[in-house]
């Protein structure tokens, strides 16, 4: 055996032994092979045959140990993971024990011998913990299932319930210990707080554990969870919607757990996922679903179907849903409230279906793709359109309207369509009021495009007029109104493209003003009159009567809170268009003028549009309570929020996820805001430090130089305001950026940089920087106080006179500059008191900077006699603050023993 060399040998020789008995020997040889072995499977063999010995010796650490080498290799070895489960049971590990038996069941359901050992462990377990957590567990179970228990203990135990579910061991608990069948029960009750127990405990125990997720969706059923999910209380479908998104994050890579090599024996869940996107595909089109059901099917569709990330290649699921559940959103889409027999809907539903319809459009990767999505699109409202049924016409028409408010580009071409315009126009004049509701709005959400308004105009505008002044209705009155507006703001901005004559659009907005104030109306015909101030505050005339007009202004921001979050694109319309936040690009004044002479159309602004008249819009909106309303605005669910809308959102960037656009724009907007505006009255409380970060992102090198510019200005706010603002700047890596921006070729924003370095320069990090060796940050402030730009001159002043006090070493520092006493003398006979008494300044701390030699030095130039014929000037109120500086300077020379130049006596002057 000594001249074996063959860890097989060394492996079959220790079978022998173990066969026969003689324990030892097979261990010594297995010792052997396990040392010879580079073969990880037949490794895996020989630690679990090991294994097998040293549980004949009771050596059950070892054995232990060694079964789990070999379930490393291989995780569903039953023989190993049965050994280890041998082991911990005998070193009294028997929760682990359980566990492992329990994989073995799952790999081999039928083996009589895993399912009585899982029963045994089982018994065990139950019986050592009955007075442990699991017993509280059960006791809890009870109270919520006592019919005659009190009201207050029942909340109590719910609570805890929940509570100890989303805790790891709390949830494990509960699942070992009969939990499920246990909170089934609790659903029966079928009373609305047991139901939400039940369902936010299963969701604290589906967090993060895709073994758990699995198991608790087979046990309570897809079907059961949706029949949940699609009944009438908005506090159950949510906490039901919360439920599936747990299980979805842990089946689709939310488990950060750490299974090691058993990561196997977790069951494939790509057929659980298929079956709840079937269930949920299902929900959307199903009379038996509440409205509040469906939104929420609806929402987790949106979260989860598409793609997070457009470099994922694998889009099957938005494929899947476009196959089997496009016709379903279609048909939500078109629901008519109004008429009989339609699905339960929220006043949110139908908006939330087109969002998710522009989501799969956009999760689309090449036109064979879109070609289908089309097709479908086209078959279903075809389909739909019936000469002896207008309710089939209108349904057709309501679910093009829904696409035209997601995917756009579908439901133009669509609309481009012969007849679809014409049935539109016809339908307006209809005699069922219901169809001129349909018809108007579709008119609205199509003439979005610049031929579709002058069809339109030439064609509609005299019918919605009719339909305005004719109809008793106020929702129909309203929306023709809209229509009205669309119309009447269809050349945007274009102040030489206005399409109604002057002076009409500013009537439609007053119109709609009043329909906003009226409250006595519902919050969704209000609705349509800001969706018509959308519109119209393209005009810059209207912009200015609407931020004058503060009842209107706090009934809009009222609505903005409310419930109906339909209702925000509108509001951010509104404000971004009265904040002309928008994007404009800049046109070269060459095509301007080669437009003129091609006699092509040059855009005009409106002399309202003009930038102070867009300050002085701000400074209303801010005093009339917009932040407020913003603030609730941007906490919406996300899912009502299409990317153009975060985009709108501007004013806010912390809501806005996933667009760049939106976050460039959501900063430039807030930097328009703390340049122009008190910080802490628009910013209040802790929200102020939130503001920092996208000021800072906006000082990116990308940026174009007005964002770098105003991003500067707001900083230079935020930095004079306290410690915690400027530490928080200098947190956000702004300083280098701030730095980069002092040595920029443009007059604006190299002074504003400055001015912001100027108002950083109390904080030891930005002295520290001045302090240190090799670098010029000194030398250029001394620079820039000789220049042309006084702003510039004051600011560079001011922080070279905050750093010489701060720190005395860089007063020394200073005299490294050339020319630095010119400078100095040019800065103390400024004719500006500003700037002069930051001059006067810094020659006091070079007095004080208990450098005996600078101080002589500059005693002994010309500065003396500039200090002393300041010093003996009369008192004057406007210069006085730098007159007594100079007498400070020379009452400081005198104490210090310095003489002038010819060893003239330093005499101060008193006043």
């Amino acid at each position: 055996m000594g001249e074996m060399a063959d860890p097989i040998q060394f492996k079959d020789e220790g079978n022998k032994h173990f066969q026969a008995g003689e324990v030892d020997k097979a261990i010594e040889c297995y010792t052997k092979a396990i040392k010879l072995c580079t073969d990880k499977k037949v490794l895996a063999v020989v630690y679990r045959n090991r294994s097998a010995c040293f549980l004949k010796k009771e050596s059950y650490t070892n054995a232990a140990s060694d079964a789990s080498k070999a379930i490393d290799v291989d995780a569903a070895d039953v023989k190993a993971l049965f050994r280890r489960c041998q082991a911990l049971e005998k070193l009294g590990k028997l929760d682990m024990a359980f566990k492992d038996v329990q994989r073995c069941s799952t790999i081999e359901p039928k083996n009589k011998t895993f399912l009585e050992t899982l029963r045994r462990l089982g018994a065990e377990i139950q019986a050592k913990t009955s007075f442990s957590t699991d017993s509280r567990v059960q006791n809890m179970f009870d109270i919520l299932l006592d019919e005659e228990m009190d009201k207050d203990k029942k909340e109590m135990a719910a609570n805890n319930l929940v509570v100890l579910a989303r805790e790891e061991a709390g949830a494990e608990r509960i699942f070992q210990n009969n939990g499920v069948p246990l909170l089934l029960d609790l659903l029966e009750t079928g009373k609305v707080e047991m139901v939400l127990a039940a369902i936010r405990t299963f969701a604290g125990m589906c967090t993060g554990h895709k073994a758990r997720a699995m198991a608790i969706i087979h046990l309570v059923g897809i079907d059961k969870l949706c029949s949940i999910m699609a009944v009438d209380n908005e506090d159950i479908a949510l906490a039901t919607c919360d439920l599936f998104q747990c299980i979805n994050d842990s089946l689709t890579g939310g488990d950060r757990r750490i299974y090691g090599k058993e990561e196997a024996l977790v069951l494939d869940a790509s057929k659980d996922l298929k079956s709840i996107l079937m269930a949920l595909l299902e929900m959307v089109a199903s009379k038996k679903v509440s409205g509040h059901g469906r939104d929420q099917a609806l929402n987790l569709l949106t979260r989860n179907v598409p793609r997070k990330d457009k470099k994922d290649p694998d889009h099957s699921k938005s494929l899947f849903t476009i196959d089997h559940g496009l016709k379903k959103i279609l048909k939500v889409c078109g629901q008519i409230p109004d008429l009989p027999d339609q699905l339960p809907m929220t006043e949110n539903t139908q908006l939330i279906a087109s969002v998710l319809l522009d989501k799969l459009w956009d999760d689309l990767r090449c036109d064979p793709e879109r070609d289908n999505y089309r097709e479908v699109c086209d078959e279903y409202i075809k389909g739909k359109f019936d000469p002896n049924d207008m309710d089939r016409n209108i349904h057709a028409i309501n679910a093009l309207s829904g696409l035209l408010q997601g995917p756009f580009e579908v439901g133009n071409q669509l609309v481009g369509r012969q007849g679809i315009m014409e049935m539109m126009v016809a339908l307006c004049g209809s005699e069922r009021e219901v169809d001129q509701m349909v018809a108007v709005e579709a008119l609205i959400h199509s003439s979005t495009k610049m031929s579709r308004a002058s069809f339109i105009i030439t064609n509609g505008v005299s019918l919605l007029k009719d339909i305005y002044k004719k109809t008793k209705n106020d929702k129909i009155k309203i929306r023709a109104l809209v229509g009205l507006c669309k119309l009447g703001s269809a050349g945007g901005d274009d102040y030489s493209m206005r399409q109604f004559a002057e002076g009409s659009t500013e009537k439609l907005a007053k119109q709609c003003r009043k329909w906003l104030c009226n409250s006595a109306m519902d919050t969704r015909t209000r609705k349509w009159a800001i969706e018509g101030l959308a519109y119209l505050t393209q005009d810059a005339d209207v912009k200015d009567d609407f931020v004058e007009d503060d009842p209107a202004m706090k009934a809009m921001f009222d609505l903005a809170k409310s419930k109906d979050k339909t209702i925000l694109y509108a509001v951010a319309c509104t404000l971004v268009n009265c904040t002309n936040s928008y994007e404009k690009k800049d046109i070269m004044p060459e095509l301007v003028q080669l437009a003129k002479f091609s006699k092509q159309h040059v855009p005009e602004q409106h002399p309202k549009d003009k930038k102070d008249f867009i300050q002085k819009r701000v400074k209303r909106m801010l005093k009339g309570g917009v932040i407020s309303a913003l603030t609730v605005m941007v906490k919406a669910d996300n899912l009502l929020l299409t990317d153009q809308t975060k985009e709108m959102l501007a004013l806010i960037p912390l809501a806005l996820e996933g667009s760049a656009i939106g976050k460039v724009r959501a900063a430039h907007a807030l930097a328009k805001i703390a340049a122009v505006s008190n910080p802490e009255i628009a910013f209040p409380g802790e929200r102020i430090y939130e503001v920092v970060r996208p000021l800072v992102s906006l000082l990116h090198p990308e940026r174009d130089g007005v964002q770098n510019y105003e991003a500067l200005l707001s900083l230079t706010n935020l930095a004079g305001l306290n410690d915690k603002l400027r530490v928080k700047i200098l947190k956000e890596k702004a300083l280098p950026e701030i730095e980069q921006y002092m040595f920029e070729d443009h007059d604006h924003i190299r002074q504003a940089a400055t001015e912001c370095m100027c108002n950083l320069v109390t904080c030891k990090e930005v002295q520290d920087r001045y302090l240190e060796d090799g670098n010029d940050r000194l030398k250029l402030l001394v620079l820039m106080c000789v220049e042309d730009n006084e702003k510039l001159q004051r600011a560079a002043a001011g922080g070279l006179a905050m750093l010489t006090a701060a720190q005395k070493k860089l007063c020394t520092k200073m005299t490294l500059t050339l020319q630095w006493m010119e400078i100095l003398q040019r800065l103390i006979l400024h004719d500006q008191p500003q700037i002069q008494h930051r001059g006067l300044v810094i020659v006091y701390n070079m007095l004080n900077s208990d450098d005996n030699e600078l101080a002589k030095k500059l005693m002994e130039s010309e500065i003396l006699e500039i200090l002393t014929v300041i010093g003996k000037a009369m008192d004057n109120p406007k210069r006085q603050i730098v007159i007594d500086v100079a007498r400070t300077c020379l009452v400081k020379a005198m104490d210090l023993g310095l003489r002038g130049r010819h060893g003239d006596e330093i005499v101060p002057h008193n006043g």
